[in-house]
């Protein structure tokens, strides 16, 4: 448990622990509901339409509080927001070129993107796990791109570039936020996101397109639930576990995307892709494993 937080209003660990499961599966749908939109939709408008119904959304959740709305929570919040801005527009453009299910194993290497983000820029160590980690998805990668029609094609390397980013958002996460209000803070970051993808469509040049029933449908599941709902989520329940644990509850985000292009869109992967995206699991599982087990017996030598 975290310093501030009381222990009257501390959550059970099942409790946590079936939130953060929940935040994962609303994630996983998103690569589904993603894919389904953007075959009506360009993905900059996809992303545009998103964030602003997830802003206005947030909005009417801040009522409340904009009135501690402060220029360093802008800043703060706008930093953040550029962060997640093209860690989205890459996100829907890479599904859009692959399938949900290579995608969702790809974007999981933000896992390992983390380690060597911090080498490069705080001369970090990183460690012999993360050095393995970063073998078996070197693998993985290559098979992948030995494996199905296309092998390693462009959506994959856009979602492996999705994963870069989603590791310098939770970086900056990191680095900048401090003590703001976590609402405002989110409220600020879909602006920025909506403002960034308005930004790209006026530049990149999209092809004319008409807002049906299923498009519409999967913007509101995407501004709602992966969205605003597993924001305040995480922000809620994720300070309970520590990063390494919540970064195992995480890797569940590919096994829905897989059961979803599985079920709903029919997708198959060749014995090769297997090999590939089980290599690319293990080697964001593996380390991630390691370090609990190593946290736990710390724990474990401390309370004796």
């Amino acid at each position: 448990m975290s310093k501030g937080v009381s222990a009257v209003n501390t959550p059970s660990p099942g409790k946590v622990l079936f939130y953060l499961v929940l935040t994962t599966f609303f994630w996983g749908g998103s690569f589904l509901f993603t894919k389904i939109g953007v075959r009506e939709v360009p993905p900059p408008f996809f992303v545009l339409l998103r964030f602003s119904l997830a802003a206005v959304l947030m909005g009417l959740l801040c009522l409340p509080r904009l009135a501690l709305l402060d220029r360093q929570t802008v800043r703060r919040g706008t930093v953040v927001g550029l962060a997640l801005g093209v860690t989205n527009l890459t996100f829907v453009v890479g599904v859009q070129g692959t399938s949900i299910s290579r995608a969702g194993v790809i974007n999981n290497l933000f896992v390992l993107f983390i380690p060597l983000i911090a080498r490069t820029v705080w001369k970090d160590r990183i460690g012999r796990i993360n050095i393995a980690g970063i073998g078996l998805a070197s693998l993985g990668i290559a098979l992948l791109a030995g494996g199905g029609g296309e092998g390693f094609n462009r959506g994959d390397m856009i979602s492996t570039l999705c994963a870069f980013f989603i590791a310098i958002h939770i970086i900056t996460v990191s680095k900048v936020l401090k003590d703001e209000d976590v609402w405002l803070v989110s409220l600020v970051q879909f602006c920025v996101v909506a403002l960034m993808a308005a930004m790209t469509a006026l530049l990149v040049p999209t092809p004319p397109f008409s807002l049906g029933l299923t498009s519409l449908g999967t913007i509101i599941y995407c501004a709602i639930f992966p969205t605003v709902v597993c924001f305040t989520l995480q922000n809620r329940y994720q300070r309970y576990v520590t990063p390494t644990q919540a970064g195992l509850v995480y890797t569940l985000d590919p096994v829905w995307s897989l059961l979803a292009g599985f079920a709903v869109l029919g997708e198959r992967l060749t014995l090769r892709e297997w090999y590939g995206c089980g290599l690319i699991f293990l080697a964001v599982l593996i380390p991630l494993a390691i370090r609990f087990v190593i946290e736990r017996r710390l724990v474990f030598r401390y309370v004796r």
